[in-house]
């Protein structure tokens, strides 16, 4: 008994042993997972997307975690002011004509927070005044490997209609600059007298002749924002004609250029090409009816003779008259003047007075007299818009708070804000001026805007210009990805080519500039400074919180698959 007993003993204790060991293997603390430290990434592209003299909203781009993010913390002046699970928000509440500064925080499962995203400064309206959204992000410069696949009140004298591809305007300069978007002769038939290179594709939706039965009218979305597109006459020459335009995303096309004669008078500039090209864009009209057509006079190699024409009230009458029977004849709704430049700049060799300041105010009165008087005839409006450089030295140069009166709306041209004329690789249109160390001038489109605003000139007929193009700087110092490098030659590139042989090409990176707001392309040696859907978006949406009058492109050829002109197009609807 005895024996059994010990027996019997020992398997009990033994049992008793098995099951501790058991329970220490099931426990909680053996079984429990290892808590997540691992904080989400920062949100970037923080951005304004709607401004009121009460209110923000803000939207920015998704947090990255390997939990996944829960929630985004929104600051304002710091302070934590609401938390959502959206990529956007609107801060409520705000005082009129101030400034705050917002930031964004990301949040997982686990409450681990990311750090804060790029930090804007947004300042409230006041009135009927438009804000300034100043970027200023905690991290200048961001890399992005992946590279892309690919309101204005209306004036009594003209209908605002929605366009497909983004208008451009003329080349603009500084007074440092030698723009070199027109062709300075007659463009044979391989033409190379645009700066951006031709499209590398051939476009397939042209048709080569006209219909021989009228278009049924297509109607088009209403929007309230004009689209100015330019249309340059020696596209033809490389098969991209009036015809292929997409006009349901146009409110208006202004045909580039026209010349001036030696008696003062308006003349074609491609007699060749000119009539086939004007029998075109009147077709056009008949398919989209509120599509509006301007003949656009001068440009950068026919400005030569506006000083003349301009002198005395005698010539601005020839002028003005030959201007109002040129576009009754071949179909036009109006003239754009493009003279570049009154006072000073422009090729050598133009004519240039002091007078000219005061002159071009009268040649504008003349026109408008001119076709005010021609509505009276035919029972139509007549249209009388201007194109003008961006920087404060033209602006000395003109009267532009007084000839404002006259014109239904002007096109700055805010792009060869750098270029290849400048000794270091800098961007074409940047959005805002930066903060960084530049070795050069700096200057944006926002600098651009504020300085015709500041003169009086109203915001609804100022027509944003938008480019079609960049410029590519060959042989960079292998720094900074390339930005504000020394460089040995380079051209102008149009947007089809970059995204054509480029975008996706081996050994090229995409980067963005998170205050500018455009991105550039690097290699290690090559510098490309463009437009894409992103910056493009960024620019409509600068066009709307500013209440503009629209956006203007230069130039239709050089986007003909139309990536950046729907980006525009459904940025300003």
């Amino acid at each position: 008994m005895m024996k059994m007993f010990s027996n019997k003993k020992e398997r009990i204790t033994l049992a008793m042993v098995f099951m501790l060991i058991l329970c220490s293997l099931f426990s909680p603390t053996v079984f429990a997972v290892k808590q997540d430290k691992i904080s989400p990434t920062a949100p970037t592209n923080l951005r304004s997307t709607s401004i009121t003299d009460t209110s923000v909203t803000l939207a920015w781009n998704a947090s990255t975690d390997n939990v996944g993010v829960k929630s985004y913390d929104v600051y304002r002046d710091s302070s934590l002011v609401g938390s959502v699970s959206t990529l956007t928000y609107t801060s409520l509440g705000l005082t009129p004509s101030k400034t705050y500064k917002f930031y964004i925080k990301a949040k997982d499962a686990t409450g681990n927070v990311s750090s804060s995203s790029n930090i804007i400064s947004v300042t409230t309206l006041q009135s009927s005044q438009s804000a300034t959204a100043t970027p200023i992000p905690s991290s200048t410069i961001s890399t992005y490997t992946p590279a892309p696949t690919s309101t204005a009140t209306p004036t009594a004298t003209e209908t605002l209609i929605p366009s497909t591809d983004t208008p451009t305007t003329a080349p603009t300069a500084t007074s440092t600059v030698t723009p070199t978007l027109t062709p300075t002769s007659t463009p044979t038939s391989t033409s190379t007298s645009t700066p951006t290179s031709t499209p590398t594709s051939t476009p397939t939706l042209i048709p080569t002749s006209t219909p021989t039965l009228a278009p049924t009218p297509t109607s088009t979305p209403t929007t309230t924002a004009r689209i100015v597109g330019y249309y340059a006459a020696w596209s033809a020459y490389s098969g991209y004609y009036p015809s292929m335009i997409d006009a349901s995303k146009l409110t208006h096309i202004n045909y580039a250029f026209a010349n001036i004669g030696s008696d003062l008078k308006i003349a074609m500039g491609y007699p060749d090409i000119d009539p086939s090209n004007f029998s075109k864009l009147n077709t056009l009209k008949q398919t989209y009816p509120n599509l509006k057509t301007l003949i656009s006079v001068g440009g950068w190699s026919w400005s030569g003779k506006f000083s003349d024409a301009a002198l005395t009230d005698s010539s601005r009458t020839v002028f003005a008259d030959s201007c109002v029977n040129f576009i009754v004849q071949y179909g036009f709704d109006g003239v754009d003047i493009d003279w570049e430049y009154p006072v000073s700049g422009g090729m050598s060799g133009n004519v240039t007075r002091p007078e000219d300041k005061q002159n071009f105010t009268l040649l504008l009165q003349k026109l408008r007299e001119k076709l005010n008087a021609r509505s009276v005839i035919d029972g139509k409006p007549y249209l009388l818009t201007f194109a003008g450089a961006s920087g404060s030295w033209y602006l000395n140069n003109i009267e532009l708070n007084k000839l404002q009166q006259y014109i239904d709306y002007g096109n700055i041209m805010t792009y060869d804000i750098h270029g290849n004329w400048d000794k270091y690789t800098d961007f074409n249109a940047p959005l805002y001026n930066n903060s960084d160390n530049s070795p050069q001038y700096k200057w944006s489109v926002d600098a651009s805007v504020n300085s015709w605003l500041n003169t009086g000139f109203p915001a609804g007929k100022l027509v944003m210009g938008v480019p079609f193009y960049g410029y590519k700087y060959n042989s960079v110092i292998n720094a900074n990805n390339g930005l504000y490098q020394t460089y040995s030659g380079g051209s102008s590139i149009t947007y089809a080519s970059i995204a054509a042989n480029y975008l996706n090409a081996p050994g090229y990176v995409r980067y963005f500039h998170q205050q500018s707001m455009v991105p550039w392309l690097f290699n290690g040696s090559t510098f490309i400074s463009y437009e894409d859907e992103q910056s493009i978006g960024l620019k409509a949406q600068y066009v709307k919180s500013r209440n503009l009058g629209g956006a203007m492109i230069w130039e239709l050829s050089q986007d003909p698959s139309k990536v950046l002109l729907s980006s525009l197009y459904n940025g300003l609807k």
